[in-house]
């Protein structure tokens, strides 16, 4: 590789992570071309991206951004895994991965500047999805609203409750006729 094609490299990864909001660094060892296309296409169906580039071109790449932590985590053949959308949704994806075995392992992530081990991305996982957590959200910004309306009905609510009593007791009661 001539050194402009590693320049264009390094310059075209160095625009994919200041884009991401999460990269991965995965280890992949025997994998088929059928396994790879497959986990790519995966990958790709939940907006992400997989690349393969030379370790000293993707520590040239990641200096001086969020995502330098990754550098340490380079070594052997390793595949960047970025996503500019929802992380949780690429950690789900790739934490499925786990039927690959020894082929497909995970050695970190970096996320918002800060290094995720491997049983944090498994933890980013098991959250539910960006709609349900908002939904959630909204439930608990409503409860003290309703609360309060709740509360401010009760002495209307408790009068009319007595009134009803009041109506529901003398209806028991013989009428009073007006001849007497």
């Amino acid at each position: 590789m001539r050194k402009e094609q590693k320049t264009a490299v390094v310059g075209e990864l160095r625009d994919r992570f200041g884009r991401a909001r999460i990269a991965l660094i995965s280890e992949y060892k025997g994998m088929s071309a059928g396994e790879t296309a497959e986990m790519r296409r995966k990958i790709r169906a939940v907006r992400g991206e997989m690349r393969v580039a030379k370790n000293t071109l993707v520590r040239r790449a990641v200096e001086g951004t969020a995502f330098a932590a990754l550098a340490e985590k380079l070594g052997g053949p390793v595949g960047l895994i970025l996503t500019e959308q929802d992380p949780v949704e690429l950690a789900k994806t790739v934490v499925a991965f786990k039927e690959l075995g020894d082929k497909f392992t995970l050695r970190g992530a970096v996320m918002a500047g800060q290094t995720l081990s491997v049983e944090e991305i498994n933890a980013l996982a098991t959250l539910p999805p960006r709609e349900v957590v908002m939904a959630q959200l909204l439930g608990l910004l409503q409860a003290p609203a309703t609360r309060l309306v709740r509360l401010l009905n009760e002495p209307g609510s408790m009068i009319a409750r007595a009134i009803d009593a009041i109506g529901k007791k003398n209806g028991d009661a013989p009428p009073v006729s007006a001849a007497q």
